[in-house]
């Protein structure tokens, strides 16, 4: 073999050993791309199976301590639980124009809330720990908008602490826009956002004029627009964003939209009665004997 070849195929050879020994990309964290374990975790909760959904989100934690993520997802299972528990997600919440802007009657459970207040802080504390290294690390941003999203929905429907729901939601925007100017693609984020929005935008004008001076703006239909994002191209709360644009729709008089997207849910989730009982109720049907809550 002449020097010249066997210069050039040391060189190929080398290239070769580079390349392979070059470290490969950072993947897209879990809030930035589908992860099987959790898709199928977070199933289980809109099938109402929430223990089950919640020692999924726990498993995956163990092997992911670092990521906020992990404990931003067990703090939703609480939340959902509470919801289901109280009725909140369903039409008759909704349409009790007394319930729906003042929160449930009488007093959330106390283990599942001190199970949520925990998963919270340990979301939180490890976001901080992100973006101590990182500014604006997009995995914190994106588990402090929900941290705030799912807080402001607990204090001002489950503890009926409104003032500290106000608080949260000024707090997610803030992280909201910071995380959208760097991850537009963090479509997720829009139901927390749209849901208050929404919520904010039903209340009287006379409260609503107050909120306007801290900085607070409520929008009904911006609000729906938002959850209408996460409807269209969200990920994990995809369909918990279905269900808040439904129970909105039903509210606002919509009902094709309602029984459109009831109609999907009942689909994807044959095995929950939920969205078969509040598709029935959109359409003007009584609900049959045979399906239960």
């Amino acid at each position: 073999m002449g020097s010249r070849t066997l210069s050039l195929f040391l060189a190929v050879l080398l290239t070769g050993t580079i390349a392979s020994a070059r470290p490969t990309a950072e993947a897209d964290p879990p809030a930035f791309t589908t992860v099987p374990e959790l898709m199928a975790a977070f199933r289980l909760l809109y099938i109402q199976k929430y223990p089950e959904g919640r020692a999924a989100f726990e498993a995956w934690e163990s092997e992911h301590p670092d990521d906020p993520f992990g404990p931003a997802a067990i703090a939703a299972s609480y939340l959902f639980e509470e919801f289901h528990h109280q009725g909140v997600l369903t039409s008759e919440f909704f349409l009790n124009e007394k319930r729906f802007l003042h929160g449930i009657e009488g007093e959330p459970n106390p283990t599942r809330m001190e199970g949520f207040d925990e998963a919270i802080r340990k979301a939180r504390a490890l976001a901080a720990k992100r973006l101590e290294k990182t500014s604006n690390d997009p995995e914190a941003l994106y588990a402090l908008t929900l941290c705030a999203g799912m807080e402001s929905d607990s204090d001002m429907i489950l503890r009926k602490h409104n003032m500290e729901a106000l608080k949260r939601l000024k707090e997610g925007n803030t992280h909201a826009k910071a995380l959208l100017a760097k991850r537009p693609d963090a479509y997720d984020v829009y139901v927390a956002l749209g849901s208050a929005n929404y919520i904010i935008g039903s209340l009287n004008v006379g409260f609503r004029a107050m909120l306007w001076f801290g900085g607070v703006h409520g929008d009904k239909k911006l609000g729906m627009e938002q959850v209408g994002q996460t409807v269209e191209h969200g990920r994990y709360l995809k369909p918990f964003a279905k269900i808040m644009l439904a129970l909105a729709a039903r509210r606002e008089k919509q009902n094709k939209l309602a029984q459109k997207l009831f109609h999907e849910l009942s689909e994807e989730f044959p095995e929950s009665p939920q969205y078969a009982i509040e598709y029935a109720k959109a359409m003007g049907k009584s609900v049959p004997p045979s399906v239960h809550r």
